[in-house]
């Protein structure tokens, strides 16, 4: 049984582990979720044996890792999410820290001053930060991706047929900035159909669907890392 340590009232960036531990059909617990979860996550942080800087981490058959990359190479190499092959395993993995890039981006773009301040505290810079987040980010990281799925012909998964642990980020990341940006989204989706097809094809994997359809699932929320803030989701980005 792996324990998962990581914030219990956000999907935040352990979610994309959460999603590869269940692909993968293992028990786990979600430590801060359970009584004085809170305690023994704050002091496993502590620990004086490999201290994360910030959660999430992992820990399972006396290993610890952290840093949610990491996290999905250890779990794909040893569940079936990731190739065999070593370079398979650092193509998924590449995939995984371009996700990550991504992510970070779309934190910037409600919280683009710093992380220390109310989003009320920077509401001008968030906006400009966002129209240029809709206008030339996402568009670009969408035609990344977009472009592997149909290399050499489309395909269910970034990898082909089977799918890595890659994949189950790349949904979450677009159903994380659909819950941010709906309007901006409904545009952007539309000119990238293969990715909108991979979106769909992973959530109705069955252990995925039930997942999602569980209370395990938190809901996206304001104090996660995709926010959904009217003023800054518009169809058309470049208007005032």
């Amino acid at each position: 049984m792996y324990e998962l340590f990581y914030w219990p009232t956000i999907q935040g960036r352990g979610e994309f582990v959460r999603l590869a531990l269940e692909e993968a059909g293992v028990d786990y617990v979600d430590v801060a979720r359970q009584p004085g979860g809170m305690a023994r996550m704050l002091a496993a942080m502590d620990g004086a044996d490999y201290p994360s800087y910030a959660p999430p981490f992992l820990k399972g058959d006396g290993v610890t890792v952290g840093q949610t990359a990491n996290i999905l190479l250890f779990l794909g190499q040893r569940h079936g999410l990731a190739p065999a092959d070593e370079q398979g395993r650092l193509w998924v993995n590449q995939i995984q820290l371009t996700i990550a890039d991504m992510v970070a981006e779309a934190h910037d773009s409600h919280h683009p001053v710093a992380t220390s301040l109310y989003y009320e505290d920077q509401r001008p810079e968030a906006k400009r930060r966002s129209a240029d987040f809709l206008e030339t980010r996402i568009p670009k990281f969408f035609e990344w991706f977009e472009g592997i799925l149909g290399r050499a012909g489309p395909k269910p998964y970034l990898l082909g047929e089977a799918v890595t642990y890659a994949d189950l980020s790349l949904f979450q990341l677009v159903e994380g900035l659909r819950y941010a940006f709906p309007h901006a989204l409904a545009r952007i989706d539309a000119s990238h159909p293969l990715l909108a097809a991979h979106r769909a094809r992973v959530a109705a994997r069955p252990r995925i669907a039930a997942y999602l359809a569980s209370t395990r699932r938190l809901p996206f929320n304001e104090e996660g890392i995709f926010r959904h803030y009217p003023e800054l989701d518009r169809a058309d980005p470049s208007a005032p």
